[in-house]
This record gives C-alpha cells, structure tokens and sequence, in this order.
C-alpha cells in the first residue's frame, strides 16, 4: 500500500518536473511561444505542442508509477484519475480561453497516456494496466 502511494505520489511529481522542463523548452525553441504563454494566444502549432507536451508527462508520470509499484494495477490508474481530477477545474475555467478540441483531447488523453506509459515500461504487464 506504502509502495503505491509513493508510486502515484512520485508519478504526480514526475509529471510536473517533466512537463516544466518540456514547456521550458517549448519557449526556447518555438518562435512566439514565449510571447503568446502570458496572454495564453497559442497557434494551432503551439496548441499541438501543448498537447504533446502534456501526452509526454502522462506517459513519463506513468512510467514512473509502474517502476515504483510494478506488482499492482491501482497506482497507475489512480494516477491517471488524479491527474484527470486535477486538471478538470482548471480547464473548466479556461473552456472560453481554448477550443473545445484542445480540452477534450488533453482531458481525455490523461488517464490512457497514463497507462500507454506502465505498459510500455514493461509490455509483459499488460493485464496489470
């Protein structure tokens, strides 16, 4: 039980780490991105990258659960529901801001970019995720 929670705990803090780094990137490498974050006037560009960024923390917050807790299924999808829980307000709140395509696809990615990571860590856990 320990083990699970520090598993979901750590996958939380994974996928923050992951996703700050990705979206320091993000402003250096993207021309306007840095410029656009503040008043939040993404491309249709700077939204997909936003969107792989978000898919690439999910499968690194997922890989990182299943390395801590590999004998059981519940971290990893705990993980997923809490990052959904999570994000859910915040986007409810932004839902004027974005189009509804890029909510849905980052809401609805969540909890399978999730598990893609658990099973990709180790594809002969299948049945676990």
């Amino acid at each position: 039980m320990k083990r699970g929670i520090c598993a979901v705990c750590l996958g939380l803090a994974g996928w923050v780490l992951v996703a700050s780094a990705l979206n320091r990137l993000l402003r250096l490498m993207l021309p306007g991105y840095a410029a656009a974050e503040p008043l939040m006037q993404f491309t249709l560009g700077m939204l997909a990258a936003r969107l792989m960024l978000g898919a690439l923390a999910s499968i690194a917050a997922g890989t990182i659960a299943i390395r801590l807790a590999p004998d059981s299924p519940w971290p990893t999808r705990t993980l997923g529901i809490v990052l959904l829980v999570l994000f859910s307000p915040l986007h409810a709140r932004l839902w004027s801001v974005f189009p509804a395509w890029y909510h849905l696809t980052f809401l609805l990615g969540l909890v399978p970019c999730v598990l893609l990571g658990a099973r990709w860590t180790d594809p002969l856990r299948l049945h676990h995720t």
